[in-house]
């Protein structure tokens, strides 16, 4: 599936991979999977799993990975560093979010109207447990007064150029890279926008968000990375590409 000039999508090479962090996932995978756009890939991380994720994922027709390094950003930043897809989205795995969904994330960066676009979550009843919400919110003011970015929601569906993530040398390998990576791209001037998504309750037990201890894990994490300097700023996509304009 690739773009056209007017924004829709229509047969051709494959111009986006999704990568899915994964750590026993085997129940959900094969809705998660089937979901995923046609003509796009499916990078399967698996980071550590117990159970038959990765056959599963293999048997379903995904790029399955293995990173051994334990922490939600080992397992995004695997996946990313296996990508060769011009745009790349992030999703979780265990069916909280629908991958089909993606095309509406990943359109406006396909058509670069945009750098950087992330889903925000419109939870469904028992989706999206109390503690996990105020710490979400929490961390969005703590983003708001560190770049100035209005946003509502750091979830983990996301949609980007490759190349410039890789750029934004992303250095958290736990709960603190997605934060992480909407830092960087703010210091980088890279526009930013949300889109609503529906959140449903996930397949499976919660290894972060589900209990009061792994949201407090999570948002530490979050709240050191807010505490790091600004790096030297990586280019924007848009700003390298007006720049490619300009001198051809």
């Amino acid at each position: 599936m690739s773009v056209k000039e007017n924004g829709t999508y229509g047969p051709g090479p494959a111009t986006v991979d999704v990568i899915f962090p994964c750590l026993d996932e085997e129940e959900a995978l094969p809705w998660v999977l089937r979901r995923v756009p046609p003509g796009w890939r499916a990078i399967v991380v698996d980071n550590g799993s117990a159970d038959a994720s990765a056959e599963v994922a293999r048997g379903l027709g995904a790029t399955v990975v293995s990173e051994p390094r334990k922490g939600f950003g080992s397992a995004c930043h695997a996946g990313l560093l296996v990508a060769t897809a011009e745009v790349v989205c992030f999703c979780d795995c265990d069916a909280s979010m629908d991958p089909a969904r993606l095309t509406d994330i990943a359109g406006p960066v396909l058509t670069r109207e945009t750098d950087l676009v992330l889903g925000r979550r419109r939870a469904e009843r028992g989706a999206w447990p109390l503690h996990a919400r105020l710490g979400n919110t929490a961390l969005s003011l703590l983003l708001r007064r560190r770049t100035g970015l209005r946003l509502r929601d750091l979830g983990p569906m996301r949609a980007g150029r490759r190349e410039a993530l890789l750029g934004l040398r992303l250095t958290d390998r736990r709960s603190g890279y997605p934060l992480q990576m909407v830092v960087a791209a703010s210091d980088a001037g890279w526009q930013i926008r949300e889109r609503d998504i529906p959140y449903l309750p996930r397949t499976g037990k919660s290894k972060v968000t589900g209990t009061w201890r792994g949201t407090w894990h999570a948002v530490r994490d979050m709240r050191a990375v807010l505490r790091q300097p600004p790096p030297a700023p990586a280019e924007s996509p848009s700003a390298a590409q007006n720049k490619r304009a300009d001198t051809s």
